[in-house]
């Protein structure tokens, strides 16, 4: 048997870019609103392909290229029955990460919203 030596720096060193490149990957099929729209639709629910297609209101090639996206980096698992195919979220924590992003969302438009008040009442104030 050969014994493979790994010094503790090279794993360190390897495993943040192996994880980034998971992260990315995740981000990249997430990056078209319609994916994101189909997770959410999902939710914690299992949709057959044709009610995912009449709820996006979509043809059904573009919802099944979208499909294949998400089941190629394993973001929805599907299963087949009779000659209908079902769709449901891989692992719902995607979903509450989908959650954090909608409150980062809220948080920034908060504050960009308070920012364009600030500058109104301050135009107000100086007559303009």
């Amino acid at each position: 048997m050969r014994k493979i030596e790994y010094s503790y720096v090279t794993i360190v060193d390897a495993m943040p870019d192996s994880l980034r490149r998971f992260k990315a990957d995740v981000f990249q099929a997430l990056a078209h609103p319609t994916r994101i729209a189909i997770i959410e639709l999902l939710g914690n629910r299992e949709l057959s392909a044709g009610e995912l297609i009449e709820e996006l209101g979509m043809e059904q090639a573009n919802v099944s290229q979208h499909l294949a996206v998400l089941r190629s980096k394993q973001l929805v698992v599907n299963r087949k029955a009779g000659n209908q195919v079902f769709y449901s979220v891989r692992d719902p924590i995607l979903l509450e990460v989908l959650a954090l992003m909608r409150s980062y969302f809220q948080k920034h438009l908060t504050e960009a919203l308070a920012i364009l008040d600030e500058i109104g009442e301050s135009q107000m104030e100086n007559g303009k």
